[in-house]
C-alpha cells in the first residue's frame, strides 16, 4: 500500500509541472497565431484600401 501511495504522489507531482509547461506553451502558441492572423488582416485591408476599393 505505501508503494502505490508513493508512485501516486511521484505522478501526481510531475504531471502538475508538466501541465504547467504545456499550458505556457500553449498559450505562447496561440499568442503567435493570432498575432500572424492578425498581421494578415490588416495587411488584406491595407491592400484593399490602397487599391480603391469601395466599401457599401
Amino acid at each position: 500500500m505505501k508503494q502505490i501511495l508513493l508512485l501516486r504522489e511521484i505522478y501526481s507531482t510531475s504531471f502538475r509541472d508538466l501541465g504547467k509547461k504545456i499550458l505556457e506553451n500553449s498559450f505562447k502558441v496561440y499568442f503567435w497565431v493570432c498575432m500572424a492572423l492578425f498581421v494578415f488582416a490588416l495587411f488584406g485591408f491595407i491592400y484593399r484600401v490602397s487599391t480603391g476599393f469601395i466599401f457599401d
